[in-house]
């Protein structure tokens, strides 16, 4: 018999439930360029406007670019495994929905419950860099906020004299998480032209700064392009370099929504490694490119801040210029915002209609048809993270939280061509079981640039939810209830 443990979920039942929801085939409208700008679209977003400061400030300094490469690379190897995962199951879902079909019910839930470090602390970590580009932006129209109620106590506040002090509770990053929760809670959905124009305002603030900052770029910035170690693992030198990548991986976040877009593409065998590939590629290239002017305009040293672009902006003298740009940053950041809550809610919505969570995360609201004490709850644990979490930590957090779930992804490739060598795949990793193992690889290796403290963080988490998983979990699972 085999053990409850790994049981997988019927492959027919995950497509009943979907007919049951009132979801639909999907037309096959998408081609390779379409599914590179939508993969351009999802990548881009916090981790580029946010940690990219922190990670040269106290990282690697001039070479993230190289940083930025590294990431890529691993990227890149977790993609090919995520797009096999998204065309053997031809339905909308998650990494969580695709292990319960094919690895079973246990590791399902650690990618679920890890998926809470990628969505929810995701967003407390992008409120933290709104709320800073929401500071730069009333500075600019000089409206000062009280600085105590900008950031954690466990972050410092740059007075206007230059003198440093710690925060309270960070206001802002809670405001947007509570509006934001709101909105999910009614129902308000974004629509195409609107996401059309913040991806268009995103990707634009990118251009604008390098082709305008380029001019202003201080050679003597980028010297030493890789700073001397300082004796410290991960500080600057080639070490500073690899957990650099760790750190900016927040940016390319998101990736692996072009996976998800499989059945809506017209030659997924085809299309799938062009989208993944052709919008890492472009976003890299961007990356890259922004990096490099933003250490050339600002020196490393000073751009350990939440919102680096905005600092940077103030070193080019165009008023106008940081305005706009605080605009664009502020609306991207926004909608970033909504899509991890909208994830994440998600994720625990079948996961509570499994039966390993509570029924509260699967209510719906009788009118607005949402899952609205689920968005509620999350409203409450986010912004606890929001208010009193210090943006390096929530950031780190979700990087090695979303690395461990490639691994989990990676390693599900090589386990399912023995257990499901049959289904029906529209794309195929190749190589297997060589390049899931080199995302293996690859992935641990950024995990392991994060440094001991986080690979603490991820344990002591991974060990909350196996806690709940065999106190709760295991016994109110639909498959073991259902026999």
């Amino acid at each position: 018999m085999k053990n409850p443990l790994f049981a997988t979920k019927p492959l027919s039942s995950l497509l009943s439930e979907a007919q049951e929801s009132g979801e639909r085939s999907l037309k096959r409208t998408l081609g390779p360029y379409q599914l590179v700008g939508f993969g351009v679209g999802a990548i881009i977003g916090a981790g580029i406007f946010t940690l990219t400061g922190i990670a040269a400030a106290t990282k690697a300094g001039p070479a993230l670019t190289i940083s930025f490469v590294l990431a890529a690379v691993a990227c890149g190897f977790a993609g090919l495994c995520y797009s096999e995962f998204s065309t053997m199951i031809p339905i909308a879902g998650s990494a969580y929905t695709y292990s319960y079909a094919t690895l079973g019910e246990l590791l399902a839930w650690i990618i679920g419950w890890d998926l809470v470090l990628e969505y929810a602390v995701g967003a407390a970590t992008v409120s933290i860099g709104w709320s800073a580009t929401l500071v730069a932006l009333l500075h600019s129209f000089h409206i000062d906020l009280p600085p105590a109620f900008l950031a954690s106590p466990w972050q410092q506040v740059r007075l206007s004299d230059g003198t440093l002090i710690h925060g309270v509770i960070n206001l802002p990053a809670v405001l947007v998480i509570v509006l934001i929760s709101l909105l999910l809670v009614k129902g308000t959905q974004e629509s195409s032209i609107v996401n059309a124009i913040i991806v268009f305002l995103k990707v634009g603030v990118i251009v604008v700064f390098i082709a305008i900052g380029w001019h202003f770029i201080q050679p003597a910035n980028l010297t030493p392009f890789i700073p001397p170690n300082t004796g410290k693992f991960g500080e600057f030198g080639w070490s500073g370099v690899l957990s650099g990548a760790g750190k900016i991986f927040f940016a390319y976040i998101g990736f692996d929504a072009v996976s998800t877009a499989a059945q809506e593409a017209k030659n997924p065998k085809r299309d799938m490694p062009i989208g993944i590939f052709g919008s890492l590629a472009v976003c890299t290239v961007l990356f890259i490119l922004y990096c490099y002017v933003l250490t050339g305009v600002v020196h490393y040293t000073d751009l350990n801040v939440a919102a680096p672009l905005s600092l940077a902006l103030e070193r080019i003298p165009y008023g106008w210029l940081s305005v706009a740009m605080n605009l664009a940053v502020i609306a991207g950041l926004t909608s970033v915002i909504l899509v991890m809550m909208l994830g994440q809610s998600r994720v625990f919505f079948s996961m509570s209609s499994d039966g390993l969570l509570p029924k509260v995360f699967s209510a719906v609201h009788p009118k607005f048809r949402t899952p609205w004490r689920c968005n509620l709850l999350l409203m409450l644990f986010v912004g606890l993270f929001s208010a009193f979490a210090p943006i390096s930590v929530v950031g780190d957090m979700t990087n090695i939280g979303t690395l461990f779930a490639f691994v989990l992804v990676c390693g599900g490739i090589i386990v399912m061509r023995r257990t499901n060598p049959d289904v029906p795949r529209s794309f195929r990793t190749p190589l297997v079981p060589l390049v899931p193992i080199l995302g293996i690889i690859a992935n641990l290796g950024l995990m392991y640039g994060l440094g001991l403290p986080n690979w603490i963080r991820l344990f002591a988490w991974m060990a909350i939810g196996l806690l709940i998983y065999f106190t709760y979990s295991r016994r109110h699972s639909r498959i073991r209830v259902l026999g």
